[in-house]
């Protein structure tokens, strides 16, 4: 049987925008081969991956044996 939670989140109209813009942090830094957004802010330096383009850089790299 599902559980609920005792307090609901606040839906989006409740929050004011500036609220929404401090929690939602700096934007995602692109990844450098394929241009799709990250996990890593765009303040984040060096080069940065998206997870498919990191797992694949590491399939790479990896040592076969």
């Amino acid at each position: 049987m599902p559980q609920t939670e005792p307090h609901s989140a606040p839906e989006p109209s409740d929050r004011s925008p500036a609220a929404a813009d401090a929690a939602a942090g700096p934007p995602p830094a692109d990844c450098v081969e394929c241009r799709e957004p990250t996990a890593y802010p765009a303040t984040t330096p060096g080069l940065v991956r998206c997870p498919v383009c990191e797992w694949q850089e590491a399939q790479r790299t990896a040592c076969s044996g």
